[in-house]
């Protein structure tokens, strides 16, 4: 087992690249080629809540990574709210108009096996809090991704839950925990769309218990990135990140714990015919509503615009992200566009 020791995703990015590049098996998959680390690899994250990766190779869409997210705390499995945000997520997850293997459906309402003996029966997450509530102590609150019976002997499926189990457990005052994943590409799932996820996950779960962040570790069997793409997303560039987290500090997820789910759930709804509805987590109304006008604004081409609403983003380090991206994106058009005109 390797163990990359991390402050955050731009510390661990950095530190993968030189690991894998320096020790890997050639090995084909089922959807291509990969180059494998010879043994699993852990992740350690001490700030788990600096999950924003500045990186201008790997150019990770930001406004994608932080809707899937919220998708996720949702419990949403409808693709079609997602391909607002990435018009090639059916490329990876199938035609059909709901996720197999979402994350966040299966944490808080796939589970429902008996029919529901109680109201929040198949919901996951309140249950593990009211554990810890309970028991700070308690070494089984354990939240489950993978269905054999959905899951096992699926060929025909392109999506099945990659990360398989996270475990919860409180240690000195504050929560840590940790990911279990069966198989990761280290570019666009290790330390892309997961460190999000489950950086957003470990935050909900902390803020509804009202106590610190702890730590996250990755603990990932098949620790791999396709060849196809590897030097596509910068695998072989040996430049440390630019990391504004030595400045930032990010926005806090949860200000109110005792509805953050209703507000959560009229968001993602855009439950916004009564003018009445006031937001009591900011996280809403300062960040998360920003980020969608912003990128509606960048969707009719409008750059000026996008980039104007994004200097209201009170997330240090979405705000830089999606603006760097934002710019990045408008100069390779007009480039394109000159050579074109040629």
């Amino acid at each position: 087992m390797e163990v990359i020791n991390a402050r955050n995703i731009n510390d661990a990015w950095d530190k993968a690249k030189i690991l894998l590049n320096a020790d890997h098996i050639t090995r084909p998959s089922r959807v291509g080629e990969v180059i494998e680390y010879p043994m699993p690899v852990t992740t350690v994250y001490e700030k788990p809540f600096e999950c924003v990766l500045f990186n201008e190779s790997r150019n990770a869409n930001p406004t994608f990574h932080f809707m899937e997210a919220l998708w996720c705390l949702a419990g949403r499995r409808d693709i079609a709210w997602l391909e607002q945000f990435n018009s090639k997520i059916r490329d990876f997850v199938g035609p059909d108009e709901n996720q197999h293997g979402a994350y966040g459906y299966r944490w808080r309402y796939a589970f429902d096996l008996d029919g529901g003996a109680e109201d929040d029966y198949a919901d996951q997450l309140p249950k593990i809090i009211r554990m810890l509530k309970k028991s700070p102590d308690e070494r089984r609150a354990v939240l489950t991704m993978w269905n054999p019976l959905w899951d096992l002997e699926r060929p025909q499926l392109k999506d099945v839950p990659c990360n398989l189990m996270t475990t919860f457990k409180i240690r000195n005052g504050k929560l840590d925990m940790i990911v279990f994943c069966r198989s990761n590409d280290i570019a666009f799932g290790c330390y892309g769309s997961n460190v999000v996820q489950f950086g957003f996950l470990i935050e909900y779960v902390a803020g509804m218990l009202e106590i610190p962040v702890g730590k996250y570790w990755q603990i990932s069997d098949s620790w791999h990135a396709y060849t196809a793409r590897w030097e596509q997303v910068g695998g072989y560039d040996t430049e440390s990140s630019t990391d504004v987290y030595r400045d930032v500090y990010p926005f806090p997820l949860i200000n109110d714990p005792s509805c953050f789910d209703k507000d959560l759930q009229v968001w993602m709804n855009r439950s916004f015919s009564n003018p009445h509805y006031a937001f009591r987590n900011h996280f809403f109304t300062e960040v998360a509503e920003v980020l969608w006008q912003a990128w509606q604004a960048y969707k009719t081409n409008d750059f000026e615009r996008a980039e104007d609403i994004l200097s209201m983003c009170h997330a240090n380090d979405w705000r830089i992200a999606s603006l760097q991206w934002l710019r990045r994106i408008k100069a390779k058009r007009e480039e394109t566009a000159k050579i074109l005109h040629k």
